[in-house]
């Protein structure tokens, strides 16, 4: 058993500093970089492309990251665990067998977790009673099933571990939950008892520390900002992991941002509900129980987490078809840019309504003024310059289409000092909807498949 590895954070969304990973790499002693691509309406995203070209389906990052990081990963023997491969992880293997073939790489192992994608198992497994109504409203999934493009378990680290245990160098799963990434090399490194509820909810706190990239080591920090040194050169966060399940989260020296217990508690919080209850698929990790102690510069102690028995339930993010959207926006300036934006706004809605067009809901926002407050927001004296941008939604495309004609006539037909009309007319987009179920885990198990270039 190793007495620490090292887990660096690689990304923390689909379209993250494309360049982390490799400095992650380079920058110092790493053992695994987790790389989280996957968000709600990521995978309906990635479905689509796959429904287009089936050899699509996954984050399109990730071959040409590999043509850098292939090199460094195989010197150093740092291994890569990553969700980026959406719907779609075999095409993503695939497409990091032809990068290496590419660069004259062979020998490495690339594991895969299949199984989390049941979108073709929604009528069958309603006829034998597993129904995936919507876990927050309660309604019945009969109401969307037609819909959906999407629908995805969320998976653990049980594969995860499966594939390190085959040898693989890289794993690349499809909906494995953001903590999993880590909790696994964790399981794998030091032996640890999936049932010891202790060490999985200590392993699942430090994915969930990881899960968000830089969010943990200064970036979009809520604190003194300001006081958080060199953004544009911020160091990922490192879970320095040990066998008792306590950890160091840090990052490699010479970088950007801070790792402090500020940082990191605000983290902690980011994205959780009941913090008594943190539910994942490997156990419920109670966030009460977190103690972090300031353990030097950028590093930061995480200790004492305690855990509880995994539910009976995998989670299921369906995403499914939910009529279109459409947004404009124009630009007023002084004097009375309020006034005049919302008159234009006012002179708008009455247009829509008089034409008779149907929408779910109209917004608008007055940005420099109430576009993050709204209704809150205090009125300022006399602003340089106020964006209005409407937005509206509908199940009747028409109507949409219609929307994106009334908006460049407000030019000449509207109040005056207006600018800021470009790119053609909005055009419709299709909204897509979240759809949370849960199904029992008896009713779909995780594949781990590890192939090697030869």
């Amino acid at each position: 058993m190793k007495e620490k590895i090292r887990i660096a954070s690689g990304q923390g969304f689909w379209g993250d500093l494309v360049d982390a990973p490799y400095k992650q790499a380079t920058g110092g002693p790493v053992d695994y970089i987790m790389m989280d691509y996957l968000a709600e309406v990521t995978m309906s995203i990635l479905q689509k492309q796959k429904l287009k070209d089936p050899s699509l389906g996954y984050a399109r990052d990730i071959p040409p990251l590999m043509e850098r990081l292939l090199p460094v990963i195989t010197e150093k023997n740092i291994k890569v665990i990553t969700n980026g491969g959406g719907v779609n992880p075999l095409a993503c293997r695939d497409a990091i067998f032809a990068v290496a073939k590419k660069i004259g790489i062979s020998g490495i192992r690339v594991g895969v977790v299949l199984g989390d994608n049941i979108l073709d198992r929604i009528d069958s497994l309603a006829a034998s009673g597993v129904m995936l109504n919507n876990m927050e409203t309660g309604e019945p999934v009969t109401i969307i099933k037609d819909k959906v493009l999407s629908a995805n378990v969320y998976f653990g680290a049980a594969a995860v571990v499966e594939c390190l245990k085959q040898g693989a160098d890289i794993v690349i799963t499809g909906r494995v939950t953001d903590t999993g990434l880590t909790l696994a090399p964790m399981i794998y490194e030091f032996g640890w008892d999936m049932n010891n509820w202790d060490l999985m909810a200590a392993g699942t706190v430090a994915g969930h520390i990881l899960e968000c990239g830089g969010q943990a080591s200064g970036g979009n920090f809520l604190g003194d900002w300001k006081s958080i040194p060199d953004l544009a050169r911020i160091g990922f966060p490192i879970a320095e992991a040990y066998p008792n399940g306590e950890v160091i989260i840090t990052k490699h020296e010479n970088t950007g941002g801070r790792v402090s217990v500020a940082t990191v508690s605000e983290q902690l919080v980011y994205e959780i509900g009941d913090p008594k209850d943190y539910i994942t698929p490997d156990c419920i990790a109670d966030f009460t129980s977190i103690r972090l102690e300031d353990a030097g510069e950028n590093r930061v102690r995480v200790h004492g987490v305690k855990g509880m028995p995994a539910t009976p339930f995998y989670k299921v993010s369906m995403s499914y078809a939910d009529g279109y959207s459409a947004a404009g926006s124009l630009t007023y300036s002084w004097p009375d840019a309020i006034e005049k934006a919302e008159a234009a706004d006012k002179i708008l809605r009455t247009r829509l309504d008089d034409l008779g067009l149907k929408f779910d809901e109209i917004r608008s926002e007055f940005q420099g003024y109430n576009a993050c407050h709204g209704p809150l927001a205090n009125v300022p004296g006399e602003p340089s310059e106020v964006v209005l941008r409407v937005a509206v939604r509908s199940h009747d495309r028409k109507s949409i289409e219609r929307f994106g004609m009334e908006i460049a006539p407000l030019i000449l037909t509207g109040p005056p000092g207006v600018t800021g009309f470009a790119g053609g007319r909005p055009k419709p987009s299709d909204v897509v909807a979240y759809w949370p179920a849960l199904i029992p885990k008896t009713e779909v198990k995780p594949e781990a498949v590890v192939e090697i270039l030869n």
